[in-house]
């Protein structure tokens, strides 16, 4: 079946209104006068957003010093580091996505890569798959990579030097920071595993073990030495120096394979980023080994031959519905091509609207259709991309825009903190297909394209996304949430341009997802009882979650020239301008 309008529909409302107003927080719905949510903020200047007070007060103080968004984006990363090291850190890897002041697009590739002592059955024991070995310990670590993505954002787009923006992070590890709701729950609920893995030395927990409460202070000495070692030495400080010699050490006492050589040959690398349209507005996402990039643009492809703006209106149930069929088609294709482009042979036709058009052909509006495996996009084998986590939203008024996602993988990563160092270490191993038909611990299975391989990059679903009207930026946004990432910016960016919804309102409302395997579609409990019936209703199989994921956007309006940001209502943070 097939819904009104499903013939390339390009949009309810104008592209000039969405860009000059609809969608914006306090210029649209609201009223001028109504009083802005506390989890957005508006600003002239400049806007930064993130998960933490602490690390967008840096990137605002990054600002202020006269650096530009690429600087507050760093200096935001590198207090995440200390002040939110469950998700994110030195230690693990980010992808940074960049609209300069004259219009370049730039996208730098800072993923972790596989050791090179790596092999396809590493975790395999007997000719079975171990999933906890990707997963935990010395085995799980992928050679990180934030750091030197970090330093050539700044050393080529940036203002200010690396070490300018290291040490006020150094000095919050050092005196220590009150620990927050959301770093507070993961410690209770992942703190035993760590300090099983990391042992007494771990900082982020009590001597004992036991876990800090929300309002404790806590203090990082080894992660501030780190950081200190970083802005007097440079990267060879982390890469060539101590900290990589002191990882090997560990690594080889504890049947490890990362190496000081991995750390020696890493480089981030520069990558052209996905231009796609959606309704008339330009969508610039991130390539492989990003899947977030490919199958956000995927999923709008399929979703634009649908008149969402009338459907939401009258059946939102058949709305839901439509969006978690497109998901899945989505995903289905995703456990068989992605991988990291330099080792595998990734079709751009994936990105091809012909090709989403005879997806969408495939949805029957009145019930969920089975999905059996991939789908063939046009040219597969000729037309190819070339050789836990955390977002961060920067902008500022000379046209500077950031979209940076980076990440350690699940909460506090492999577990491993090498003592001396107080970095977590990465488990981004995990996000390999350790074995096919394995799930990782997201739930996704993966193919041959996303194999283990020495120096391979495995495939992620970050999804640093910019959106362009007439050329200019008019938002930047991204999640966090393993693969719900890539279906939190699509359903954001749907609601502000589709249903013309306001920022702080598209980010909080109820999500949905579904990744095609396992087969179900996961709720918020929020969502509302009669939506989660209908869904159920057309053979749906629902998991209801309390929270899925976390999200950070900045809009702009180009007429009153006003910054909107907004973090995600669902866990503690701050959005705002200098």
């Amino acid at each position: 079946m097939r819904s009104i309008g499903q013939k390339d529909y390009t949009g309810a409302t104008s592209t000039l209104a969405w860009a000059c107003g609809i969608g914006l927080l306090a210029m649209s719905a609201r009223g001028a006068d109504s009083v802005l949510p506390s989890h957005a903020a508006t600003s002239t200047k400049a806007m930064v957003a993130s998960v933490h007070p602490l690390a967008t007060d840096a990137g605002l103080a990054a600002l202020r010093r006269g650096g530009n968004a690429v600087d507050a984006a760093i200096a935001v990363g590198l207090t995440l580091g200390a002040v939110d090291s469950k998700n994110s850190g030195l230690g693990g890897g980010c992808f940074i996505l960049i609209r300069r002041a004259d219009g370049k697009l730039i996208a730098i590739d800072g993923r972790e890569a596989a050791p090179a002592k790596a092999t396809r059955d590493m975790y395999l024991r007997e000719g079975k798959p171990q999933p906890e070995l990707s997963q935990r310990g010395p085995l799980a670590v992928a050679t990180p990579g934030a750091l030197a993505a970090y330093e050539l954002a700044l050393r080529e787009h940036g203002r200010l030097a690396l070490s300018d923006l290291i040490r006020p992070a150094a000095d919050i590890a050092e005196r220590g920071f009150p620990l927050d709701r959301s770093n507070a729950e993961a410690q209770a609920s992942a703190g035993k595993l760590l300090f099983s893995v990391s042992g007494p030395s771990c900082s982020l927990l009590k001597p004992d073990g036991s876990a800090f409460q929300e309002g404790d202070i806590i203090k990082q000495p080894d992660l501030a030495r780190t950081y200190r070692g970083i802005a007097e030495h440079g990267t060879d400080y982390f890469y060539r120096g101590p900290f990589a010699e002191e990882v090997g050490k560990w690594m080889d006492s504890h049947g490890g394979i990362l190496a000081p050589s991995d750390f020696a040959t890493y480089k981030p690398i520069l990558r052209e980023p996905l231009v796609t349209t959606y309704r008339g507005r330009t969508i610039v996402g991130f390539p492989p080994p990003s899947s977030g990039g490919i199958h956000v643009a995927q999923i709008l492809n399929i979703l634009e031959t649908f008149d969402l703006a009338a459907m939401h209106a009258g059946d939102e149930g058949q709305y839901q519905h439509v969006l978690a069929e497109a998901m899945k088609l989505a995903f289905a294709d995703r456990a068989f091509w992605l991988g990291d482009p330099d080792h595998a042979r990734v079709p751009r036709g994936l990105a091809d609207k012909e090709y989403a058009r005879g997806l969408a052909a495939k949805i029957n509006l009145a019930k969920a259709t089975p999905v059996a495996g991939h789908g063939t996009p046009p040219r597969a084998d000729e037309r190819v991309f070339e050789k836990h986590t955390t977002h961060i939203a920067a902008a500022d008024a000379e046209g500077n825009w950031v979209a940076m996602t980076q990440t350690i993988n699940t909460t506090y990563g492999s577990k491993v903190i090498v003592p001396g160092t107080g970095v977590v270490l990465n488990n981004q191993m995990d996000d390999f297909a350790i074995a096919p038909g394995t799930p990782n611990a997201f739930g996704l299975i993966g193919a041959e394209a996303n194999a283990v391989a020495p120096g391979k990059r495995p495939l992620s679903s970050m999804s640093p996304t910019i959106v362009l009207v007439d050329g200019q930026p008019v938002m930047t946004l991204g999640a966090a949430g393993g693969p719900t990432i890539i279906t939190q910016v699509v359903q954001a960016l749907v609601r502000t341009i589709d249903l013309a919804q306001p920022l702080d309102r598209a980010l909080a409302q109820p999500r949905i997802h579904h990744q095609w395997s396992p087969d179900e579609v996961r709720v918020e409990s929020r969502l509302a009882d009669d939506l989660k019936q209908s869904l159920v209703d057309r053979g749906h199989r629902l998991k209801v979650i309390a929270n899925m994921g976390v999200s950070q956007a900045i809009m702009f309006d180009p007429a009153t020239k006003v910054f909107v940001g907004v973090h995600d209502p669902r866990i503690p943070g701050k959005a705002a301008g200098p």
